[in-house]
């Protein structure tokens, strides 16, 4: 990548599309959240290899829990394997994982793993891969809302200091900059709650492709379309 084709500092990505492209191959969608788990595993570093400081990827909603059973079963099953390989072998990545979203719903041994990989990631000095897992952005405003009360009534706020910097504060996001690009394959053309207030001024780029086919270069595409838009934040 050229001078001018530097990464954007924080890229989010709507992993979407894994259902229709099991289906497209008349297999069960498990198999295509299986292709899409791979793929973020093949995303992920080369993100982290072209020098994308923040990587925000949306693994699983809130919404998610009405699917059914099996295929949320299924995707439980994926999450921890994903964990267990984290603390096997994708330790060696200078990355540094967390986890936003209400985690806590999870069951015990996955919330455990949870805990475990961002713990033993905390140490890394390279790119941040935010995993939004049991994550939706009104749940997030909902929830900063309620600690920023909670820290009113322990009179460690007063109301009139709430600012948009200070309510930042109060996010999963916290200390990281907003996404500059928000990509979402599939061919869908929504937020989908996602990042909604960290997304206010992002640009945002959609490919009618698949997750599980969405590749390095499809990346390389979204960052040059990035660059080719003149971004003014309200104004002229």
């Amino acid at each position: 990548m050229g001078e001018k084709m530097q990464p954007p500092a924080h890229v989010g990505i709507i992993m979407d599309g894994n259902g229709r492209w099991a289906k497209k191959r008349f297999q069960p969608r498990t198999m295509g959240h299986r292709a899409g788990a791979q793929n973020f595993r093949t995303i992920t570093r080369y993100a982290s290899k072209i020098g994308i400081k923040y990587l925000t990827l949306y693994a699983f909603s809130t919404e998610n829990w009405s699917r059914p059973a099996e295929e949320v079963g299924a995707l439980m099953r994926l999450f921890k394997e994903y964990l267990e390989e984290a603390l096997r072998d994708f330790m060696d990545e200078n990355i540094r994982v967390r986890f936003i979203g209400e985690v806590e719903a999870f069951a015990s041994p996955l919330r455990t793993l949870i805990h475990e990989v961002e713990e033993a990631s905390a140490g890394k000095t390279g790119m941040v891969l935010n995993l939004a897992m049991n994550y939706g952005g009104r749940a997030e405003l909902v929830r900063a809302a309620q600690a920023f009360a909670m820290d009113v009534k322990a009179g460690k706020q007063e109301p009139g200091e709430l600012t948009e910097a200070a309510f930042e504060n109060y996010l999963y996001t916290a200390g990281q900059p907003s996404p500059d690009l928000i990509i979402r394959p599939s061919g869908e053309q929504r937020v989908s709650n996602f990042l909604l207030w960290q997304c206010a001024y992002a640009e945002f780029v959609y490919f009618d492709i698949l997750w599980p086919d969405f590749k390095p270069e499809d990346l390389d595409k979204a960052i040059a379309i990035y660059h080719s838009r003149q971004r003014r934040f309200g104004g002229v």
